[in-house]
Parts: structure tokens; C-alpha cells; sequence
């Protein structure tokens, strides 16, 4: 008799300079068995990004035939642009015990909501709103109209605070505290009766 496993689905989300990118890669460093799902999008690559590495990058018209083939199992468009996750690599994953962490945006994390009642969805959030906005000016890489577009936007997604499971703040330079309470998160979800309902059967022989 063995606690189910079978790979969690779990989304990560919440406003840009929350750190999702850091607290990910820190996740993956320390549990071979989860993955991060690599979504497709149809923006241009950023210097340094690999194409199948940290995005598969398509143009609209082969986006919107993955669309129309149901091969996405979201999908959004954010700041002109389309994002989304392709369906059968996630499915394959979790079916081989593998967890799969999908890092998207608010829309993408409401559609898994809707579309996969299993997954575990985790709202990454800084202490404040002025640490949130320091990070963003501290990056140096976006210009005021765009940090002022991304604060914004964050009060948009904190509104959606009780869609999720789960809350995790990551104070400053204190990620690894915040990716250990991610992890443990997983480690609980496994435990959950509802994944587990063979136990009582298998109990008994």
C-alpha cells in the first residue's frame, strides 16, 4: 500500500517581481521529479532565451491551429502576444510520476482552474506592494510606463487571492525559504485523501 504516484499539476502565478523565475529554477535544482512545463508563445525571444529551453516560440498562425486542434491545455494573450500550455507533454508527465510546474499568468492559472479541478494552484506573492514596486525598479530593464502597467496589474491579480490553494510570500533574498514551503506544498498534496482512494480498499488486502 503506497501514497499515489502520480504527478501533481501545480501553477504557480502572481504579479511580475514576485520572483516565480527564481523560486522555479531553485525547485528544480533540489526535486528530480518535477518539471517545469515549457509553454509556447508567439512573442519574440528575449537576449539569452532558448527556444524549447524557456519557451517554444511559434508564430500566431501555428498558434492558433494548436488552438483550433485542442492541443492547448490553456492558453491566453497577454500584452498582444499568446501563451499557453501544450497538452500531451504535461499529460505524458504526470502520468509517469513526474510533477509539472506550469509558471503563467492569471488567465492561464484561471483556465487550469476551470479546466483541471485536480491541480494545485499557488498565488507567489512579495511582503508589500512597495517591495513589489522596488523590484521592479531595481531590474533596470523596463521603462516607467511599463512599471506602472505591471503594478496595475498586480492589484488585478491579488483580487483574485482566494481562487487559489495557496499563498506564499517571498521576502527578499529569502527564496529558498519560499521554494522549500513550495515543496512542501507538493509533499501534502500527495498525502490528500481524495489522491489516495484506493488506500482503504488496498488497506484491507
Amino acid at each position: 500500500m503506497d501514497i499515489s504516484d502520480k504527478g501533481i499539476l501545480l501553477v504557480l502565478s502572481g504579479p511580475a517581481g514576485s520572483g516565480k523565475g527564481t523560486i522555479v529554477k531553485n525547485i528544480l535544482e533540489r526535486d528530480n521529479m518535477i518539471r517545469l512545463s515549457v509553454s509556447a508563445t508567439t512573442r519574440a525571444p528575449r537576449p539569452g532565451e532558448i527556444d524549447g529551453v524557456h519557451y517554444s516560440f511559434v508564430s500566431s498562425q501555428k498558434f492558433e491551429e494548436m488552438i483550433a486542434s485542442d492541443e492547448m491545455l490553456e492558453h491566453t494573450r497577454y500584452c498582444g502576444n499568446y501563451y499557453g500550455t501544450p497538452r500531451e507533454h504535461v499529460n505524458k508527465m504526470l502520468e509517469s510520476g513526474i510533477s509539472v510546474i506550469l509558471e503563467i499568468e492569471l488567465e492561464g492559472a484561471m483556465n487550469i482552474r476551470r479546466l483541471c479541478p485536480d491541480a494545485v494552484l499557488v498565488l507567489l506573492l512579495p511582503p508589500d506592494f512597495k517591495t513589489l514596486e522596488n523590484r521592479l525598479r531595481g531590474r533596470h530593464t523596463n521603462t516607467e510606463d511599463d512599471i506602472k502597467n505591471r503594478l496595475e496589474r498586480a492589484k488585478t491579480e491579488v483580487s483574485f487571492f482566494d481562487k487559489y490553494d495557496y499563498v506564499v510570500i517571498n521576502e527578499d533574498n529569502m527564496y529558498e525559504k519560499a521554494a522549500t514551503t513550495v515543496l512542501n506544498i507538493l509533499d501534502s498534496e500527495r498525502h490528500r485523501t481524495s489522491r489516495n482512494k484506493s488506500i482503504p480498499t488496498d488497506f484491507f488486502g
